[in-house]
């Protein structure tokens, strides 16, 4: 027995205040709930432990402290993007190194914290060096921070129009691979050449992207290929509503609640920007997990593909009549 319009009516309008309210949590409450939680930074000198111990009474659990023997080791692990920054104790004071293109939010927590350092007090605060640097155009990561959710959401927008323009699964794969190429090279060049925003080599940063862009498209082409329309949904459900608040594209996944903040780079959003900042700002360093991660999402898009003709071969089914309808 089908439902009356009243009941239909009050049961649409209440589910999608219910989907307005879980949109409006998803992406308030990352950042309303943004401090530092066990970030990597790394003390040297001699007078290392007492800096540590610092640390830890100031801020409990802020910090994850570890030591270096030497300032050059310091710099070392930042340039890895083993910390996020680094103590450099000496005879005539402490010294700040800093990392804005790691996440220029952590950056300026870490240079704020310079002046607590002192025990007794200092006549003037220690000195902060940005070892590297973010893009002199985008010194605090808003453009950067910004190239999130477009990506995310014309991956999801073309897997929409892939799915309902082209009825064979093979064309449709080869125009998800065919966008994620000319995207990368296309939001490359935005990002880059027009609006200066990455530093690196042109090609890497479009590699980079392409293989961001074909995660999430490819992900979403491969839901609706096995699951229909209901495909659509989990994608957008997964990528964007939980994947985009949860990248700390504009911040850093240690700034976020734990586990969210880890669980975010496991989603497209979050490792393409780890990933481009890896490639951009640190010559590749610490790009193999992100990699790892967008190859994994992309080969389960092609996997639920194939999930999906054999699904219609055993239905046997002609291709035209299974693809999702607007109505």
């Amino acid at each position: 027995m089908r439902p009356s319009p009243v009941a239909r009516t009050v049961g649409v309008a209440v589910g999608v205040a219910l989907l307005q309210l879980i949109m409006i949590v998803a992406f308030s409450w990352p950042a309303a709930r943004t401090a530092p939680r066990d970030v990597p930074i790394v003390v040297t000198g001699p007078q290392a432990a007492v800096v540590a111990d610092l640390l830890d009474r100031g801020r409990p659990g802020a910090f994850d402290v570890r030591t270096r023997p030497d300032e050059a080791a310091a710099r070392a692990a930042i340039a890895n993007r083993e910390a996020y920054g680094a103590v450099v104790t000496s005879p005539s004071g402490p010294k700040v190194l800093t990392a804005s293109a790691a996440s220029p939010l952590v950056a300026q927590q870490l240079a704020a914290m310079a002046t607590r350092l002192e025990p007794g007090g200092a006549p003037a605060p220690p000195p902060v060096q940005d070892v590297v640097a973010a893009d002199s155009d985008d010194p605090r990561g808003a453009g950067f921070g910004a190239l999130a959710l477009p990506l995310t959401m014309s991956g999801l927008a073309a897997a929409v129009l892939l799915t309902f323009a082209i009825p064979s699964l093979a064309w449709r794969t080869a125009g998800t691979v065919i966008f994620a190429g000319l995207g990368g090279l296309g939001i490359a060049w935005i990002a880059q050449g027009w609006l200066s925003l990455l530093p690196g080599s042109y090609i890497t940063l479009a590699g980079a992207m392409a293989l961001s862009v074909l995660a999430v498209t490819g992900t979403v082409v491969g839901l609706a290929a096995a699951l229909g329309r209901a495909g659509f949904g989990l994608g957008a459900l997964t990528l964007l509503l939980l994947g985009n608040p949860l990248s700390a594209a504009t911040s850093a996944p240690e700034l976020l609640p734990q586990p969210w903040g880890t669980i975010g780079q496991y989603l497209p959003p979050g490792a393409a920007a780890t990933l481009l900042r890896s490639v951009a700002f640190f010559d590749g360093a610490g790009d193999t997990g992100p990699l790892t991660v967008l190859t994994a999402w992309a080969a389960a898009g092609f996997a639920l593909v194939v999930l999906g003709g054999l699904r219609r071969r055993s239905e046997g089914e002609a291709v035209p009549d299974r693809e999702p309808v607007l109505a």
